[in-house]
């Protein structure tokens, strides 16, 4: 999960026919792109409804910056910044990341994406024409608690986009946002499991729910597991962030 959003400026509302994908833009971080100076474009919607979701508004509204906003902000920040994280919501919903993409590698930037999986051929186009550099999974739950937690069926989904990228050639890495109610310490266990039968090797990346921070459903506090790495097996290190 990325760093809560900001917004540069007041975004002007362009009329309905032209695209505005974007429901705000955070203009620097140094925390959401491993190694970089980087923005993020927060794109609105997503079709998933996860109960911890930090970002209610952008799931549930609407974008207000237009491609060519987004282009124009990205070219005042040639030689400034290194990348740029595209984050929401679900980005890979908007068809418009191809032309946006296109023209921030153009500029220079890498680019780093925020995704649930929930759209695999659309990452297989984005690795195929070289519009991506580094990517973050989110693996919500195993399959039995998949429907519960992001009222979606997008499972088999979120499988073949792990397949696909355990076999490309982009970096990425794999995080589930953990709350007591929802993920026990054995179905931590057992999504160990499942990326180990599935051949994926590397850091698995574990964030906790912060309690008392607006989400989009309604959720008792959370208790905090310890010793997630005790969790680890060979080629796969669970690791605690945030």
């Amino acid at each position: 999960m990325s760093e809560r959003k900001g917004s540069i400026g007041n975004a002007r509302i362009l009329p309905k026919e032209v695209p505005t994908p974007i429901y705000s833009i955070t203009p620097f971080t140094l925390l959401d792109y491993p190694g970089k100076t980087a923005c993020i474009l927060w794109f609105a919607g997503c079709n998933m409804r996860c109960t911890y979701c930090y970002n209610p508004d952008i799931v549930l509204g609407k974008g207000v910056v237009s491609i060519m906003e987004a282009l124009t902000f990205l070219r005042s920040r040639k030689g400034l910044l290194q990348g740029i994280v595209l984050s929401g919501g679900e980005c890979t919903l908007h068809p418009t990341v191809f032309p946006l993409l296109e023209t921030a590698k153009e500029y220079g930037f890498d680019v780093k994406i925020d995704t649930n999986g929930s759209r695999p051929k659309v990452l297989e186009r984005l690795i195929a024409r070289r519009l991506v550099d580094y990517i973050a999974l989110d693996f919500k739950a195993l399959e039995h608690r998949y429907q519960a937690i992001t009222e979606s069926t997008l499972f088999p989904e979120f499988a073949e986009s792990l397949s696909l990228l355990n076999c490309s050639s982009v970096p990425f890495e794999l995080r589930t946002t953990v709350h007591s109610e929802l993920i026990t310490r054995d179905d931590l266990r057992a999504m160990v499991g499942f990326l180990q039968q599935h051949a994926y090797s590397g850091p698995y990346y574990i964030q906790h729910y912060v309690n008392g921070v607006p989400v989009l459903g309604k959720l008792c506090r959370s208790i905090k597991y310890a010793h997630f790495s005790e969790l680890s097996v060979d080629g796969i290190a669970v690791v605690e962030r945030g």
